[in-house]
């Protein structure tokens, strides 16, 4: 038996030694990438709508384009004649749904209607939402589109029922979720406050 100091070392394991020769690069114009490019998004349908919005509606602000994608802000007192534009005009037949936002810092309420084409051919995949701030009160009050697009009405009721907000000119804004016997303000608003918590 040999002695344990006179064991046999182990060479250490590691890398191989880098051969001789010239630097290898890892990185450079020749190195394929590992998938497709994709390019970046083509907003130029959704800005050529926003333009003529605009041309028509100098008050008009643009949010964003996207690819697929325009929203736009009009005064509540143009609302109807700009709805009226996008549906005759740019071919935005088709009511998807009506939407409102309680932005209580700002003290104002927004309504959006998102609206897509059926009958123009190359527009099928876009929406437009229109919108409209109104300000944050008791009694908050904005044009109703029912007679621009008829599908408005029972999102338009939601929308009164849950925020508070009074469409003009609806045929039969009334409550359509809540119980009769509600007695609280609207529950979508900021600061309404379920009793039960």
């Amino acid at each position: 038996m040999q002695p344990a100091d006179s064991a046999q070392k182990v060479p250490a394991v590691g890398p191989p030694p880098a051969p001789a020769g010239p630097p290898v690069t890892t990185a450079g114009p020749s190195v394929p990438t590992t998938g497709p490019v994709t390019p970046p998004p083509d907003t130029t349908r959704t800005k050529a709508l926003a333009d003529q919005i605009i041309a028509k509606f100098p008050s008009t602000k643009v949010d964003y384009a996207r690819e697929r994608r325009l929203k736009v802000t009009v005064p509540p007192e143009q609302i109807r004649a700009a709805a009226l534009f996008v549906r005759d005009v740019l071919g935005f037949d088709h009511l998807n749904v009506v939407g409102g936002t309680d932005y209580m810092q700002q003290h104002e309420f927004e309504v959006i209607y998102f609206v897509g084409s059926i009958s123009k051919p190359g527009q099928q995949d876009l929406v437009v939402q229109l919108a409209e701030r109104v300000k944050r009160d008791e009694s908050p009050k904005v044009p109703s589109l029912t007679e621009v697009w008829a599908g408005a009405e029972l999102h338009e009721r939601e929308t009164y029922e849950m925020l508070g907000i009074i469409f003009e000119g609806h045929p039969d804004l009334r409550r359509l979720l809540l119980p009769e016997d509600w007695n609280d303000i609207p529950p979508l608003r900021k600061d309404y406050v379920s009793p039960g918590r």
